[in-house]
């Protein structure tokens, strides 16, 4: 790309979102100046890889010269975190963040914003069950959806920044659409939270189970209870936040989710193979559709390249 979309990109956090934007945004050219805002540990490793042009742990100082600014932190530090970056804020930018929560996070980033600045929320729908600045990689966001959820009201300016911010998705590889923030909140909780919740659960449960020990777990474990801990494997505070900060809309999938094991339960009980099977055989048809839409892999084992190490796979 011969002229970046944004001059100076500030991203708060760098973790395996940030870290992934910060590396993609390089690659692109879709930024000209990168900076990005840790602390601690991970300041001081974000440093040592040189992903970035400058690393600052005064969000006030990352977020004073920047056309974008990206809260890449765990939904529920969003609202601190703009709090404090709000009054530096450059006139004219562009204010957004990557959280999979979406109604809550926008109005945290609405209420401490001044009026010269476009908040933007939006949620790459991607990622991997590693974290830190060590696991983002470039090629993350490729063929992957970015939900923005800009508001429905919109001037000029608001505009033109609502296609700034798709511009520079679009350069990280990225899909874009835009939706309404209640709805984005509803289909996510569908398809990503209540999965999250599920596979959670079971790991716990069969960690709990005390006629099974742990290392049958570990040595027996088939595909179905593999990919389960690769999802429960995931960071335990950003989705800790997901589940406090999208509530509702998790409660009211969890419940039609009940209604529908409870039935299943007694199809098992009362030995009603043809309403087995014709689940079965939705559901099927659903995994083939999303093949066909590109977001997974008809491969072997879905994939997998054995021998690899999965820290191997995600490294930038």
């Amino acid at each position: 790309m011969s002229t970046p979309v944004f001059g100076t990109v500030a991203v708060i956090g760098c973790g395996l979102i940030g870290g992934s934007i910060v590396r993609a945004a390089r690659a692109s050219g879709a930024a000209g100046t990168i900076v990005v805002a840790e602390q601690g540990a991970a300041k001081t490793r974000v440093e040592e890889l040189g992903i970035a042009d400058r690393v600052t742990s005064d969000l006030q100082d990352a977020v004073k010269d920047a056309d974008l600014v990206i809260f890449a932190t765990p939904v529920g530090a969003v609202a601190a975190a703009a709090a404090l970056a709000a009054p530096a804020y450059k006139a004219g930018a562009v204010i957004s963040d990557v959280g999979s929560v979406k109604a809550a996070t926008g109005q945290a980033m609405r209420d401490s914003a001044p009026a010269n600045v476009f908040v933007i929320p939006g949620h790459p729908i991607a990622g991997t069950e590693h974290s830190g600045p060590d696991a983002g990689f470039a090629e993350l966001f490729q063929n992957r959806w970015t939900i923005l959820t800009p508001a429905a009201s919109q001037d000029a300016g608001y505009a033109d920044a609502t296609d700034r911010l798709t511009a520079f998705w679009t350069a990280l590889g990225a899909r874009v659409e835009t939706m309404d923030e209640q709805h984005h909140d509803l289909v996510l909780a569908v398809t990503s939270h209540l999965p999250h919740l599920i596979a959670y659960n079971i790991v716990g449960t069969a960690a709990d189970l005390e006629e099974v020990t742990q290392a049958e777990v570990m040595k027996y474990s088939a595909g179905g209870f593999r990919d389960f801990t690769r999802i429960a494997a995931s960071d335990p505070v950003m989705w800790r936040d997901v589940f406090l900060n999208n509530k509702d809309a998790v409660l009211e999938i969890l419940g039609r989710f009940t209604e529908d094991l409870q039935a299943l339960s007694r199809a098992i009980r009362w030995g009603d193979g043809d309403k087995l099977q014709d689940l079965f055989t939705r559901t099927r048809a659903i995994r083939r559709g999303i093949i066909e839409a590109g977001q997974e892999t008809a491969e072997p084992d879905f994939g997998r390249h054995h021998g690899i190490a999965p820290a191997d796979k995600t490294q930038g």
